[in-house]
């Protein structure tokens, strides 16, 4: 808030129920006294006509009532009023009212009296012009240079500008591009209008260029006119703001000094007339008016601006002058001189609160009591401090800069997933592939430790996983009030999902003493699927295309011990082989080898491993954990399957290309389509009809691809977000063998997901493979740099595009292994990661590390070959694993 208050001088309001906008106030001598001294006109939407001569009152008497000199009730709303010399024999000043369908201007004349009542006022119509289209706004002055006279131009809601020679109408022209009126101002200086399109640029355009434009009467005939004959009205420049316009001035305080201001909602533009920026003011607050007026210092202007905060702020050019507090929120402000008083600062607010002010300070007669002294009790003071200290030194030891969480939060979720499936399944189709979809119960208990108000909860799961609901609207609880929540989930979708887990969010409001409405709080809780949901029990099969290894420092288990939900109904009583079956997917074997400690996964699809392998792995810890044993250990040796992982990329980034080129051959048809329906059209409506000349015949066969085509692009987007989700398996996959291989901890490994799984869906703005590619290249430049110099190189910030290949996506995702496997660390921190020299496992060997950005692409299937393929001799002796069904 400002320290100072604007000054009252004089203030009234008007009427009861009535709103007032931005051209609803005018000042200056309305009755032509030759005083030199302004009065105030005040218009109103209610269509009532007010006229005041402001003088203040004695401290001990009210407001006197002589200062309103005419007050006259319209049948119209009163859109604007303007002071101008408006009639053609008279160099004096006119009021002209603009309502929505007329335009009416006034003699305003007073006459002395001759008791105590004082002067009569009275108000006579010299000419008025009824208006064919609504009215929006208006601006006049002298349009191609007359002098001593002034022209008025308004402009309509639908874009039409009309022109007024004081008692003619002189033509109109529409604005090209036009779809909502804007505000309008003239400027002398160029001989030109500015307005502010919906476009959200400001658009110039000369008198002289509007008054030989072609003529119309609607838009349509304007549209034809101008491509058949006459000169096509074009903006003689243009500026694009990127904002909406809440006003545009153009002051006429000085010829050497030429300025046009535009109000924004979040900046002031002060422009040349050429239409370049002279300054830009970024403005902290929303603005409701402004007025700009001159200023003493010479080449700079002055600006009144009002804000929605009750604030009146002086600005000179850029530089904030003074700050004053207004007790209401203005519409319009203006620049007057009274009798008593020159340069006041008039107001007026939305609901009529019209305000004279002066800004400024009142002396103040304060003066602060005297303090009793008393003397000092420094054993008392000494121990005060000591006490004080303690409190501040505990206080920086469990605290931190931000406060902490409560430990214990006003709403608990718990979520448990049943360990059966369903009896009666609730799934909405019923059978896939022959085998029928079960689904399972997930019990969600909320538990409040305090009042909540209007909880809802939402669930949401990786598709094609679905729920049976997904929004739930509960009552109010009080507190230790539990609740139960049941719903089911299933797989709706012909394609196996990328996660089994999903997340549960509970939205209610606390109520507080000073928020007795509630702060918006939110509670969330994960849960996990079992994989039972989304696969079978199956028999075995000893040959696979895609085979993964996975590594563990104990002996091999039972897998029927591992997998007690699986072995029971397993055609295959044996201990070192499962099958799983998924629902949507292939068949996924695990085999545990009988004289090692590696147990082998296998299918005849890449990504379908991903579930069985993330399933296996989490659940030989848990295996392990139980029994006690703390030193269990999962690794892969390799080799990384980055060919198969390329395999299922490209098939991604091949749907991908097909979205734009069924967009392209759509938008050809469709142009194709339009033009022959304009043919026919022209045929249809001729009045001598002639042969189609097939036209019809070549309408339905466009017809025919245009829906052919659609449908050809649903079908592809439908396999898009397929191939995404497998996209997503097959990255799940990567990652954890990227894990298990070098022992990346949970942050390291995070900071992996973060990079290759960037995006929870494909876009057509944004897609995995521009997003991974920047988000590895980040990786390759600062944590994975070969040194510390090659960090220092800035990073690039173009836009993300979609690439033309996956060329340059493969190549950085091999040199990310390979970097990996040469000891690199994932960082967020600035910090120089140096790569140390580690032990490269069997089936592994390093690349030569080209440049990133400079690399010929032919290198890149040599290196990832020599990177997958070529094998190390181990140094310690390795039995040979025997892989029995």
């Amino acid at each position: 808030m400002s320290l100072f208050k604007a000054r009252d001088w004089w203030a009234s309001v008007l009427g009861e129920g009535e709103e007032f906008d931005q051209g609803c106030l005018c000042v200056g001598d309305v009755d032509n006294s030759g005083s030199g001294y302004d009065k105030i006109v005040v218009g109103s939407f209610m269509g009532m006509l007010r006229i005041f001569s402001p003088h203040p009152a004695k401290p001990e008497e009210q407001m006197e009532a002589d200062a309103q000199l005419l007050e006259v009730q319209f049948p119209d709303p009163i859109i604007q009023v303007e002071m101008g010399k408006f009639v053609s024999c008279s160099e004096l000043l006119h009021l002209a009212v603009l309502h929505p369908r007329k335009l009416s201007v006034y003699a305003v004349s007073g006459t002395a009296g001759n008791v105590e009542h004082g002067d009569q006022y009275q108000l006579r119509l010299v000419y008025e012009h009824n208006l064919q289209r609504t009215a929006c706004n208006m601006t006049y002055g002298p349009f191609g240079g007359v002098t001593g006279h002034h022209f008025i131009c308004i402009q309509s809601m639908d874009g039409m500008l009309m022109f007024f020679e004081q008692e003619t109408y002189a033509f109109g022209r529409f604005l090209p591009g036009f779809l909502l009126p804007g505000p309008l101002s003239y400027c002398i200086r160029t001989d030109s209008f500015i307005t502010v399109s919906s476009t959200r640029q400001v658009e110039c355009y000369r008198y002289e260029t509007l008054a030989v434009a072609t003529d119309a009467d609607t838009r349509q005939d304007s549209d034809q006119q101008s491509k058949s004959s006459g000169k096509r009205l074009t903006a003689d420049w243009t500026l694009v703001l990127g904002e909406e316009a809440l006003d545009v001035c153009v002051p006429h305080t000085s010829s050497a000094m030429s300025s046009i201001f535009v109000l924004g909602e979040r900046n002031l533009f002060c422009l040349k007339d050429n239409g370049q920026i002279r300054f830009m003011k970024k403005l902290e607050f929303n603005p409701s008016c402004f007025l700009p007026y001159g200023s003493v210092s010479e080449g700079s202007t002055n600006i009144l601006m009002c804000n929605h905060n009750n604030m009146l702020l002086v600005y000179q050019d850029v530089t904030l002058k003074w700050v004053a507090q207004l007790s209401c929120v203005p519409v319009a402000v203006r620049v007057a001189n009274f009798p008593e008083l020159k340069g006041l600062v008039v107001t007026l607010s939305s609901d009529g609160h019209l305000q004279c002010s002066y800004m400024g300070t009142d002396p103040s007669f304060f003066t602060a009591p005297k303090v009793d002294a008393r003397e000092v009790n420094y054993d008392e003071v000494d121990t005060e401090m000591k006490m004080l200290q303690k409190v501040i030194r505990g206080a920086t030891k469990t605290q931190d800069i931000l406060p902490r969480a409560e430990t214990e939060e006003e709403l608990t979720l718990t979520a448990i997933v049943s360990s059966n499936l369903d009896e009666v399944s609730c799934a909405v189709i019923p059978e896939m592939n022959g085998m029928p979809v079960p689904s399972v119960t997930v019990k969600v208990k909320i538990k409040s430790r305090s009042a909540v108000q209007s909880p809802k909860m939402t669930v949401c799961v990786q598709p094609p996983l679905a729920v049976t609901q997904d929004q739930f609207v509960l009552d109010s609880m009080g507190s230790g009030c539990e609740l139960v929540v049941r719903f089911s989930a299933f797989l709706n979708g012909h394609y196996p999902p990328a996660d089994l887990c999903g997340d549960i969010a509970v939205s209610y409001s606390s109520a507080t003493e000073l928020n007795p409405a509630g702060i918006p709080r939110v509670s969330q809780c994960k849960f996990n699927l079992p994989l039972r949901l989304v696969c079978y029990p199956s028999s075995a099969i000893k040959n696979a295309k895609y085979k993964i290894t996975v590594d563990t420092n104990k002996p091999p288990v039972n897998l029927n011990e591992v997998f007690p939900d699986f072995s029971e109904k397993s055609e295959n009583n044996e201990s070192s082989a499962l099958g799983f079956q998924l629902i949507t997917g292939s068949k996924v074997i695990v085999l545990a080898s009988k004289t090692s400690q590696r147990y082998r996964i296998q299918s005849e699809s890449f990504e379908d491993i991903w579930l069985v392998a993330k399933e296996l792995v989490q659940r030989f810890d848990q295996h392990f954990a139980s029994l006690g044993v703390k030193d269990f250990r999962n690794s892969f040796t390799g080799p990384i399957p980055l060919p198969e992982y390329f395999e299922t990329v490209d098939h991604h980034f091949e749907l991908r290309v097909n979205v734009q080129k069924y967009q392209d051959l759509l938008s050809e048809r469709a142009v194709q389509f339009r033009a022959i329906q304009r043919r026919l059209l022209t045929r249809f409506k001729d009045k001598t009809p002639g042969p189609l000349q097939n036209l019809d015949t070549l309408m339905e066969g466009t017809y025919r691809q245009v829906i052919a085509l659609a449908d050809a692009a649903e079908d592809n987007r439908e396999r898009l977000i397929q191939a995404f989700t497998r996209l997503q398996s097959a990255t799940h996959l990567l990652i954890l063998l990227l894990s298990l291989w070098q022992g990346l901890g949970s942050e390291q490994t995070a900071i992996l997901e973060a990079t290759l799984l960037p995006l929870l869906q494909d876009t057509p703005q944004l897609g995995w493979e521009e997003s991974v590619d920047a988000a590895i290249s980040h990786l390759l430049k600062t944590c994975l740099s070969r040194s510390p110099k090659d960090q220092a190189i800035s990073l690039s910030t173009g836009p993300l595009t979609i690439p033309k290949d996956t060329s340059r996506l493969k190549k950085h995702i091999t040199l990310l292994c390979d970097r990996l496997g040469k000891g690199g660390r994932l960082s967020l921190t600035s910090e120089a990661n140096v790569p140390t020299t580690v032990m490269m496992p069997a089936g592994c060997e390093s690349i030569p590390e080209p440049i990133v950005e400079q690399e010929e692409e032919p290198r890149l299937q040599q290196d990832s070959a020599k990177y997958i393929k070529k094998k190390q001799p181990s140094k310690r002796i390795k039995s040979k694993s025997v892989w029995t069904l």
